[in-house]
Order: structure tokens, then C-alpha cells, then sequence
């Protein structure tokens, strides 16, 4: 069955990603219509997270943001599907990376990155702006997927452009076997750490939320520069990229300092641009332990 639905895809995923952008985006608004007002995918977990992050906000506010992020979500499906076919020249045109020299000089310093990310804007963009960009070797650190037919065809479109990447369960003994290597290992934090007893706990858009704490071991343990990159949509089909240093030394940092700076950051960037932040996703479905 894997093969299967592999080949009947295959070729409406091809036709998808040669599609001229123009083209992409009528079918994403198709989609939309589609998907918010037939099927109500999760209507109620992402309208229940707005409301909870942002309870200062009307009830016509939240419909609003709730229609944008399903506008963008469809957006967002067809555009990772167009890294399949995309180029160079595409990925220039469409996401720009600021503060490269910024990046070059930690290069220069021979200093390793432990790039933190969330799950706002194209993330699936982000990564060959940055190689195209920047010295850094990159790695990027991401869930394979369970049909190993569609996992090696995303695996081509991912390490084009000389990215390469690291099945999380592999990261760190891959960043230790690569410790020579000037190197970038980005990593996607902002979900639920499992196991959840593994959490450190914060209030991240007014709730009590647990929060993934391994970028920091593993910059400390390593002593790499932790950076944090915004996406940033600009306009339809188009981003920015704005990397900022969070710790050059961060060995130096305080217990958790690392994890809840990253957070904080990420929230107001959320809260800038609340609709590019993956609302569908059941972030808060766990609470707080309670001590006896």
C-alpha cells in the first residue's frame, strides 16, 4: 500500500510543484474554501488555541486570524511540495536571508551554531536560503517519515543545494562524529518534548506550557553559538529570514536560561504575525504534573 499511494501521488505531486506560482496559489485558495468551510480541520483546536493565547481578543478577531492561518496553511502545504522541482534561482527570488555577515564572522570565529526555530513562516524554505547564503555547513535536524518512498523523495528536495540532514533520534551523535565541521544544526523546538516528563514549564502565550530543552543541553555540551531564526512572510510566496544570536557563550547561561529566551522571542514573534504559527497542532493537550 506504501508503494501504492507512492505512485498514484506521485505525478499529481510533480504536476503540483512545476505548477508557475501563480497557479500553485489558486489551487491553495481552493483548498482553503475546502478545507475550513467542508471538511473544519481541527476548527476547534486552533480556534480554542487562539483564544487561550490571545484572550484579549474578540470573538470576530479570532475568526479572522482562524480564516488567515487557514489561507496560509494551504499555503504553506503546496509550497513545501514546490521544493521538489525548485531551483536556485527560484529559492533566490523567493527568501532572502539578512545579517549574513553577521553569520560569516562567527564563521571566520570557526564557531559551530545550534540554529532554534519554531514553526512559523516556511520553515521548509528557511533551510536552502541558509546554504545558499551562508558557510556554515548546515544540517537540519527532522522527523523521517513512515512511507519510506515519500521519505526519500522529501529527502532529495531537503539536501539539495548541499544541505544535509539528521533523523532526530541520531542528532547529537551526528554532531559529535561532525565536531571538525564548522557547522549549523537547526532544529525545530516549539512542539510538546516526549517524553513529558522531560519538560521544562513556562507561560508561553498565556498558558502553562511545556517546553523542549534540548537545543540548550546540546549547545552547552558542545559550546555552539545558539542563534535564532524568524521567517518572516513579507507577502504572499515571498520571506525573510533574520537569524539572531541568543548565546555565544553558552556555557555561560543559567539553567534553562537558553530554553526560555528562545521561547520568549518566538512568542513575540508569534504575536507579531499570528497567523504563520502552526495552530492546528495540540500544544497544550498536556498539564502540569501536579506534586503530591
Amino acid at each position: 500500500m506504501t508503494a501504492l499511494s507512492y505512485y498514484l501521488l506521485y505525478p499529481i505531486i510533480l504536476l503540483v510543484s512545476y505548477s508557475p506560482f501563480w497557479c500553485l496559489y489558486r489551487v491553495s485558495d481552493f483548498f482553503y474554501l475546502l478545507i475550513y468551510y467542508v471538511i473544519g480541520y481541527r476548527k476547534k483546536v486552533v480556534v480554542s488555541n487562539l483564544k487561550n493565547s490571545f484572550p484579549e481578543r474578540s470573538d470576530e478577531e479570532i475568526e479572522k486570524i482562524s480564516k488567515q492561518y487557514y489561507k496560509y496553511l494551504c499555503d504553506l502545504m503546496l509550497e513545501s511540495i514546490k521544493t521538489v522541482t525548485w531551483n536556485e534561482k527560484a529559492v533566490k527570488s523567493r527568501v532572502k536571508m539578512k545579517h549574513v555577515e553577521m553569520l560569516d564572522e562567527l564563521h571566520s570565529q570557526g564557531k559551530s551554531l545550534v540554529v532554534v526555530m519554531g514553526h512559523l513562516g516556511n520553515w521548509e524554505w528557511a533551510g536552502p536560503c541558509f546554504s545558499l547564503h551562508c558557510k556554515h555547513q548546515l544540517f537540519v535536524v527532522y522527523r523521517p517519515l513512515s512511507n519510506p518512498y515519500f521519505e526519500k523523495m522529501f529527502c532529495r528536495s531537503r539536501t539539495k543545494f548541499n544541505t544535509q540532514i539528521i533523523p532526530k533520534k541520531n542528532t547529537l551523535r551526528t554532531m559529535i562524529a561532525n565536531k571538525k565541521t564548522i557547522s549549523a544544526t537547526a532544529l525545530i523546538a516549539d512542539q510538546a518534548p516526549s517524553p513529558i516528563k522531560s519538560a521544562i514549564w513556562m507561560d508561553f502565550l498565556n498558558q502553562d506550557t511545556p517546553v523542549y530543552n534540548g537545543p540548550e543541553k546540546i549547545a552547552k555540551m558542545l559550546d555552539y553559538t545558539v542563534v535564532y531564526m524568524n521567517v518572516k512572510r513579507v507577502k504572499r510566496g515571498y520571506y525573510e529570514v533574520y537569524p539572531t544570536v541568543l548565546f555565544d557563550q553558552p556555557k555561560e547561561a543559567a539553567e534553562n536560561e537558553i530554553t526560555f529566551a528562545f521561547n520568549k522571542i518566538l512568542e513575540d514573534d508569534i504575536k507579531d504575525i499570528p497567523s504563520t504559527w502552526l495552530w492546528s497542532h495540540k500544544r497544550w493537550k498536556h498539564k502540569r504534573p501536579t506534586t503530591v
